[in-house]
């Protein structure tokens, strides 16, 4: 079942909103407070959380209190990457979020946590021990990103794709799977961690490895996954027929569903990042999915 809505995923990042149409936020914080409010007025008591941000900037966390996003939702959420992204080293992980706790009284939830395995194996399976060590209770929420390593035939969800070099292609080995479905050393850490650890996992378009990935999350003892349900994805034909299929596969995990991305032709600009033309399209698609699945 939805134990929870997400609005959008990393705002504050330039890969998945435009900061050239939007320099202060203030086009996202009206979107945001327009989707909070429908998705209250469908289902009041459904726990909303603002979308995890990636870089952890306490100052974007004023901005959205200043413009009353962080009125609308009941929780806050920070991705972070230390060893593969982020400027900072893992052992900083309780900072980082007191940084948060210290501009907000909302709860602050890890969204994605997770350590690739672009470099070895070995360095992916240390960080998830040394992640777990470092954030067990700290949290409500944990979701360790991710279960399945991206197939190198697709594309990450990225704006400037290869053109940002290895920190591109470190999405691709961010999974506790390969590719080919098997384990890496960091799987069996993993389960040490769980349920206390959820997964992030996102699934593509009439993913192939949804029923796979539920199989392997019931052997894990995964009980809280986080997800996506795309407003981009919405427009494809048979659209509502994937999605009732993803929400029935997943019915028996406590799912955060991230409601994201801007159809191209729905934007100011032809890309997911842009802001929309019309803020409530975002709002009435948010609605309708929780109309249906929550």
């Amino acid at each position: 079942m939805i134990e929870a809505a997400m609005i959008w995923n990393e705002p504050n990042n330039k890969s998945h909103w435009d900061p050239e149409i939007d320099p202060d936020w203030s086009m996202f914080a009206e979107m945001a407070k327009c989707a909070a409010d429908a998705i209250a007025a469908e289902r009041p008591g459904l726990p909303r959380v603002l979308g995890g941000i990636s870089p952890i900037d306490p100052m974007f966390i004023r901005n959205m209190a200043d413009r009353g996003v962080l009125d609308r939702v009941d929780a806050v959420a920070v991705h972070g990457f230390p060893l593969d992204w982020n400027l900072w080293q893992i052992h900083e992980w309780p900072a980082k979020i007191e940084e948060i706790r210290a501009v907000t009284p909302l709860p602050v939830w890890v969204s994605e946590v997770g350590v690739s395995s672009f470099g070895a194996e070995e360095v992916q399976a240390w960080g998830l021990q040394r992640t777990a060590e470092l954030l067990s209770g700290r949290a409500p929420r944990i979701h360790w990103y991710s279960l399945y390593d991206l197939p190198r035939a697709w594309e990450a969800t990225t704006r400037h794709k290869e053109a940002e070099g290895s920190s591109y292609y470190r999405h691709f080995y961010m999974g506790l799977l390969r590719e080919d479905g098997t384990p890496k050393p960091a799987l069996e850490l993993f389960g040490r961690h769980a349920p206390e650890f959820g997964l992030c996992q996102w699934f593509h378009f009439e993913d192939h490895r949804l029923h796979d990935a539920v199989a392997w999350m019931r052997r894990l003892g995964v009980r809280h996954l986080r997800t996506g349900l795309s407003w981009a994805d919405s427009f494809r034909p048979n659209a509502l027929g994937w999605f009732d299929r993803q929400m029935e596969a997943l019915a028996e995990f406590q799912v955060t569903v991230t409601f994201c991305f801007t159809p191209e032709h729905r934007g100011l600009a032809p890309h997911h990042t842009s802001p929309p033309i019309v803020k409530e399209e975002f709002a009435e698609f948010c609605a309708a999915m929780v109309r249906r699945y929550a």
